[in-house]
């Protein structure tokens, strides 16, 4: 399947934090997805203006603030900006391969999660890829229409749940779309998966925002490799998150 431009919009939603702490990495993930998406138009939503590659709209919502439900906020508001029938989530500390983008596209109305990924977890040395056989949000292609549909009914969800209980006690039921949903009380949303043969590089560091919930904790997932086809080592790719990465 050869996807078009006619076809699929990159959502980039981003609090713009990460540029604040380490500019040198997102300024290479930046790279990385503007020759990813070739001629696939992206929309950037974002607290500070933020333009990818010469195909792209900025959304600027100015210093709304970093938190869970605002990725979902800024993902709603992107999609419906996109003139495509499908869109592709993004986020700004993942290498994004150009086969995750131009491979699949749902053939029904799911979301469709690309489980060809690696991660990096920036503190461990030496450096290595890991890999967990997890639907991640960061990972999604889905119908515009069908994601509008399903965050509209989540916000209106929140809404009213908010009449009865704190705000911390519904959003650990407001996972990737999938996960979840019948404890929400909304609507279950089908999911298939499919494998780009390209997969794409998930760095798991410090300035995330699950960081601030999970800290070094997190494990490592299985299997785990030092090298690996396209990308090479995993001390090579570290230099892009770090110029000065040693062992």
């Amino acid at each position: 399947m050869k996807v078009t431009k006619n076809d699929l919009t990159i959502l980039y939603y981003t609090s713009n934090q990460l540029e604040k702490k380490n500019p040198y990495f997102v300024e290479n993930t930046k790279k990385q997805l503007i020759e990813a998406a070739e001629d696939l138009p992206i929309i950037t939503i974002s607290q500070q203006p933020t333009i990818i590659g010469d195909n792209c709209t900025n959304i600027v919502l100015g210093d709304i603030g970093r938190s869970h439900l605002n990725i979902y906020k800024q993902m709603l508001i992107g999609a419906k900006e996109a003139k495509t029938p499908f869109v592709a989530t993004s986020e700004d500390d993942i290498m994004y391969s150009y086969q995750h983008y131009h491979s699949e596209l749902p053939k029904e109305r799911v979301f469709l999660y690309d489980m060809s990924k690696w991660s990096i977890f920036t503190w461990i040395k030496p450096a290595q890829y890991t890999y967990r056989d997890r639907q991640v949000i960061n990972q999604v292609i889905v119908e515009r229409d069908l994601l509008i549909e399903t965050l509209k009914e989540r916000f209106a969800r929140v809404t009213e749940l908010l009449k009865t209980r704190p705000l911390d006690k519904i959003i650990r039921y407001w996972g990737d779309f999938g996960r979840y949903e019948d404890l929400l009380g909304v609507t279950v949303r089908p999911t298939a998966h499919f494998f780009g043969s390209v997969p794409s590089l998930v760095f798991t560091h410090v300035d995330a925002y699950g960081y601030l919930n999970h800290g070094s904790r997190k494990r490592l997932g299985n299997p785990r490799a030092f090298d690996i086809p396209v990308w090479g080592e995993a001390k090579d790719i570290m230099k892009l998150y770090d110029k000065n990465y040693a062992e």
